[in-house]
């Protein structure tokens, strides 16, 4: 019953707690890379770079994630035929857009914060590069996101501990996740109390590691100034 195995349709707990896992670990992944984007299109002297990076985080950020993952379901994979490399797979071809719509909304959130981080460094830093002749992607990745990378690994930490909890909304769209599986075993299972207390410690069991490793780092790679 409870065999570990990385299979996106696979009924067990322990399955259906790995997918949640992998959900979490790829669009994490994700999530960085596109938020650090973002975060540098924000700073960025190119107006027309730090409008769109404003108004997409703008944008996305008060869309509802639910919204998110249904139209990515609906619009791109049924009404554009977008299959992400799995046409004929649609339990993975569901993973992988409940992948894409994770990191589209979660990158938002780690724009903002980031570019916290960002403003924590002092100008004088960012000036003395530029006079010394480096340009502004060199400053950003040489002088500035290393220490706003170290001061903000707390609300990074808040951002991912927000990430697993939301991969239950990709159970919309049909998803073999934790979630999903708790519906289901709730509908033919008369313990509900049971059941929710269950799906609810593996999510803390998930979670709470996270963010005392998390934090503990965030002290420990604290930026003096």
């Amino acid at each position: 019953m409870f065999d570990f195995i990385s299979d996106y349709d696979d009924p067990t707990l322990l399955g259906a707690f790995w997918v949640t896992v992998q959900l979490t670990v790829f669009s994490a992944i994700g999530s960085l890379i596109w938020g650090t984007l973002l975060a540098a299109m924000r700073v960025s002297p190119v107006p027309l770079m730090r409008g769109f990076g404003t108004a997409y985080v703008n944008l996305v950020r008060n869309i509802p994630l639910t919204v998110i993952v249904v139209f990515s379901s609906l619009g791109l994979a049924d009404i554009f035929g977008v299959t992400m490399g799995a046409p004929d797979d649609f339990e993975l071809q569901g993973f992988r857009l409940a992948v894409l719509s994770l990191v589209a909304y979660t990158a938002a959130f780690v724009c903002e914060a980031l570019r916290s981080g960002i403003n924590t460094v002092p100008v004088g830093q960012a000036e003395a590069a530029r006079a010394i002749g480096l340009s502004f992607g060199q400053v950003l990745r040489l002088i500035v996101l290393p220490q706003a990378f170290r001061s903000v690994i707390g609300p990074l930490a808040n951002v991912l501990i927000a990430l697993t909890k939301n991969t239950t909304v990709a159970a919309t769209i049909g998803v073999a996740e934790a979630a999903l599986l708790m519906k289901e075993m709730i509908e033919n299972e008369a313990q509900t109390v049971l059941i929710g207390a269950v799906f609810a410690f593996g999510f803390v069991v998930l979670t709470l590691p996270t963010g005392l490793i998390l934090g503990w780092l965030s002290k420990r790679l604290a930026v003096k100034r």
